[in-house]
């Protein structure tokens, strides 16, 4: 797909989000200048979902943390990042795919959040991205990261 005419509109999923919360992510750095990158020169707006945070948040709370650091990086993604959340279609859409035997809600609504919303989802989840190509799904909308040099 052709990225570079227009301004990408992209839903992160919760592991880019970990490292603006203090989370270090193994393999991801490079990543993360990237995306800056293109946000820096206007070329793409981010999107993030209040279910990113909870699923986050659960992580967080089962290890110690520095609280600053939370506080500055959930209000850098409040601020630099625009809440996104899923239609009615996409709710129902998510529940359709986990009783297809997915087993993780968040990533399924992640998934039809930026489907049902005309936004791509940068993902790192190849599970996700098998199951649905397995049940016959659009995965058009699925950016990965070896994708994001394609766009730099």
């Amino acid at each position: 797909m052709n990225y570079s005419k227009k301004r990408l509109r992209i839903l992160l999923d919760s592991t880019y989000l970990l490292p603006i919360l203090g989370v270090d992510v193994d393999g991801i750095g490079e990543i993360i200048v990237g995306l800056k990158k293109l946000y820096d020169e206007g070329k793409a707006t981010y999107y993030y979902s209040p279910y990113s945070l909870l699923e986050i948040l659960g992580k967080i709370s089962k290890s110690t943390y520095n609280e600053h650091r939370l506080r500055l990086g959930l209000t850098a993604i409040e601020e630099k990042f625009t809440k996104i959340l899923p239609t009615i279609n996409g709710y129902i859409r998510a529940l359709k795919l986990k009783a297809k035997g997915f087993r993780d809600l968040i990533d399924l609504l992640l998934y039809t959040t930026a489907e049902t919303n005309s936004t791509l989802f940068l993902t790192r989840d190849k599970e996700l991205v098998d199951f649905l190509l397995e049940q016959g799904e659009d995965t058009s909308i699925i950016l990965l990261e070896e994708q994001v040099h394609d766009i730099l």
